[in-house]
């Protein structure tokens, strides 16, 4: 019988303690309000996105990306995104969803899954697949069907050097 009541006296003695614990940020929660004020754009909002089929004069028919009204009001304006760096050419970076190996040049994904990244400043030094998170101006392209759909001018590196 006396068994009986020891377990739940037990659960409910735990209980009550942790219900007065306080708890500790560490130093890794201190930039969490940084970034909160930030707009962050996550990959799941740059792959909300439709293509329609235009002529081009160069190219003939080809599907132009049509960017999404809330993508539009963050044009110009300072963004945090994270992601994976992945080398154009030797001064070139983007960002993107997925690794190198995975990236929309190599593997199924689309061109909505990698920024183009102008840095403010010189140019830092980066690895392929460093996975960082990136402060800069958002800029959509829905013209110029040569260039990236998705950009970070002004682009500085806050985590992740």
């Amino acid at each position: 019988m006396l068994k009986k009541y020891i377990l739940p006296s037990l659960l409910f003695s735990s209980f009550l303690f942790m219900s007065f614990t306080t708890f500790h940020h560490d130093s890794k929660e201190e930039n969490f309000e940084f970034y909160q004020k930030k707009d962050t754009v996550t990959w799941k909002q740059l792959g909300n996105i439709t293509f329609l089929k235009k002529k081009d004069p160069t190219y003939g028919e080809v599907m132009f990306p049509v960017i999404n009204a809330n993508l539009k009001t963050k044009q110009g304006k300072k963004i945090v995104a994270k992601g994976f760096i992945v080398p154009i050419d030797n001064k070139t970076y983007a960002l993107s969803k997925n690794v190198f190996a995975q990236c929309f040049f190599c593997g199924n994904a689309g061109p909505e899954t990698i920024m183009g990244l102008k840095f403010k400043g010189a140019t830092p030094k980066l690895k392929t697949d460093q996975y960082v998170t990136i402060e800069g101006n958002f800029r959509f392209n829905d013209k110029d069907i040569e260039d990236w759909i998705y950009h970070i001018d002004n682009a500085v590196i806050v985590k992740g050097k």
